[in-house]
């Protein structure tokens, strides 16, 4: 009898090939390696902006070794033009895509873009989500990436949970709905589960929630209750391994409305998040990156320092190096995330 828990590997004897268990179920180790394809786990960061001097808007990817430290380096531009509120980690092994978002004083976009992890250049387009939106929050597997809740058409906000099949270009199709109409949640999944934290809700209460929800990413059908952050705010950005998904603090309803503080769940159960360590800065609109052993945060609304801490302990985060610019609120990937373990 194999002993199973969370994180244990094993060799599968009729398949031949090393399997990892996520909790839920054995999933097969990827004979692709981020090591293979990159020399180490690629992180990129897409899009964002700054509020401060001056209210910035950028189309800039950036990429860095998420294995090591280090500086970005310039990968190439998205297609859209300066854009922001793309936040979320949506990407397979060999390719990364960026969906909707906004551009100031333009309509809400629904267009997504994508580029190949390995390479640099510019972003392709690859289809469009059923709605345009901005301050929706992503996240993937190996297979899919997904898209829920935001701002569309004005400042009304959805439930929607739309998805497309990374390896394949083409539009998005419906898969459910959150429990509320939401923008700004955090997200973060695992092979089987994606998982949304946080937010706010829509009209009449406008109202910031600590609702964590979850989906089961190969089906499809409407969020169900995970459980809660230890309080309401939105933006706590998050990324995960196929075990512990992490999420910033975020901006919470009163003063201070900023804090350091980063909580974790283990993704195959269900539970209230616990505290995980404090991040360098207070500052919001964090960019989550992550590998099968590190959760990065890299640049936020106001500092474009990359921060990072091992995920399987508790502790403080500590610096990385930095973005080519100071930027939060992007989209981000890479070739070795939770989702594809």
């Amino acid at each position: 009898m194999t002993y199973k828990v969370a994180g244990s590997i094993r060799f599968n004897t009729d398949s031949s090939k090393l399997e990892i268990y996520n909790g839920e179920a054995w999933w097969e180790i990827d004979a692709t390696s981020p090591e293979q394809q990159t020399g180490g786990t690629r992180g990129l960061v897409a899009g964002g902006y700054t509020p401060t001097p001056s209210f910035t808007q950028y189309n800039t990817i950036d990429f860095f070794d998420a294995s090591s430290t280090g500086n970005a380096i310039d990968f190439g531009d998205l297609t859209k033009g300066t854009i922001f509120d793309l936040a979320g980690q949506t990407s397979s092994r060999t390719r990364a895509i960026f969906g909707g978002g906004y551009q100031s004083g333009q309509p809400r976009q629904n267009s997504i873009d994508f580029v190949t992890i390995a390479s640099q250049g510019d972003a392709q387009d690859f289809g469009d989500l059923t709605r345009s939106s901005n301050a929706h929050s992503a996240c993937s597997n190996q297979t899919r990436a997904m898209y829920a809740g935001g701002y569309w058409p004005s400042n009304n906000k959805t439930n929607i949970i739309d998805y497309v099949t990374i390896a394949q270009t083409g539009n998005a199709v419906d898969f459910g709905d959150l429990i509320q109409q939401t923008r700004n949640t955090g997200s973060c999944a695992s092979p089987t589960r994606a998982v949304w934290a946080g937010g706010t809700v829509d009209a009449p209460s406008n109202d910031r929630q600590n609702v964590i929800q979850f989906v089961t990413i190969s089906t499809t059908g409407n969020s169900a209750d995970f459980g809660d952050l230890s309080s309401t705010r939105n933006t706590p950005y998050g990324a995960s391994n196929a075990i512990r998904g992490v999420f910033s603090y975020g901006y919470g309803p009163s003063s201070p409305h900023a804090s350091n503080a980063v909580e974790f769940i283990t993704i195959a159960s269900l539970g209230n998040a616990q505290d995980f360590g404090d991040a360098i800065d207070t500052n919001n609109h964090k960019n989550g990156v992550s590998t099968a052993t590190r959760i990065l945060w890299a640049g936020s609304g106001g500092s474009n320092v990359i921060q990072y801490k091992e995920i399987m302990t508790t502790g403080d985060f500590i610096d990385f190096g930095n973005l080519t610019v100071a930027r939060g609120s992007g989209a981000t990937g890479s070739n070795g995330h939770g989702g594809l373990f």
